[in-house]
């Protein structure tokens, strides 16, 4: 399985915290990623976004159909998505598009088997792999890509 876990890109500090809207730095943030990922993305990939304004505009970024799950707002449970997902012995690749804290203990989860805090920069995205070789689950972190690192600007 292929988990892409992106954070949704910087918004505007208002409220209600479900209707935050990007910024103009968070929209070219969500085009440079989606412009990087696009091409790069496995087909079939379900991708998953939170109901949450800021992160439904970073996923249209991609131009791609998407699920909007309930199971990825901002009070989400990472152990839930996890769960969910069937993460690491399901087939295929996931999408999710959301928010800290919750994604970097997903990530956590994922990466070392344990919840910590770990934090996801806004706009970033993390791929992981989890695949069956020789009788064991090998779990390897395949990116960290952020807007600076692919910007023409940088």
């Amino acid at each position: 399985m292929d988990l892409l876990i992106w954070r949704h890109a910087e918004a505007y500090d208002t409220s209600p915290d479900t209707t935050r809207e990007l910024t103009p730095k968070g929209y070219q943030q969500a085009d440079i990623i989606a412009r990087w990922l696009k091409p790069r993305l496995p087909k079939h990939t379900r991708i998953l976004v939170s109901p949450a304004t800021r992160a439904q505009q970073t996923a249209n970024a991609l131009d791609l159909p998407f699920e909007t799950y309930a199971g990825i707002s901002p009070s989400a449970s990472a152990d839930g998505i996890l769960a969910e997902l069937g993460w690491p012995e399901a087939e295929g690749s996931v999408l999710i598009v959301g928010h800290q804290p919750t994604l970097g203990i997903l990530a956590a989860m994922a990466l070392a088997g344990e919840k910590q805090y770990w934090c996801i920069k806004k706009a970033n995205l993390w791929w992981l792999s989890s695949k069956e070789k020789v009788g064991a689950r090998k779990i390897t972190l395949k990116a960290v890509v952020s807007p600076s690192m692919v910007s023409d600007d940088s």
